[in-house]
């Protein structure tokens, strides 16, 4: 995994809203207004959040690193 902390960002333009984030990791994403919103646009690296953004079934969710390389979804 990179080094350095981790930027995630949500396309909510591409949200449907489903929930499998906020079901998954609780602690890092919740739904507003029917669609998803990181508790917090950056994070240690962890595998959990690349699974979450390759879960998402509209690829509403980016995680990069530290250096702005997109690390999921993987296109």
């Amino acid at each position: 995994m990179s080094e350095g902390r981790w930027r995630i960002s949500v396309d909510r333009t591409k949200c449907m809203g489903t929930g499998v984030c906020a079901g998954s990791r609780p602690d890092r994403f919740q739904l507003q207004d029917h669609r998803s919103w990181p508790v917090h646009d950056d994070a240690e690296p962890d595998q959990s959040l690349l699974d979450v953004a390759e879960s998402c079934p509209t690829e509403a969710i980016s995680v990069h690193d530290a250096g702005g390389k997109l690390l999921a979804p993987e296109y």
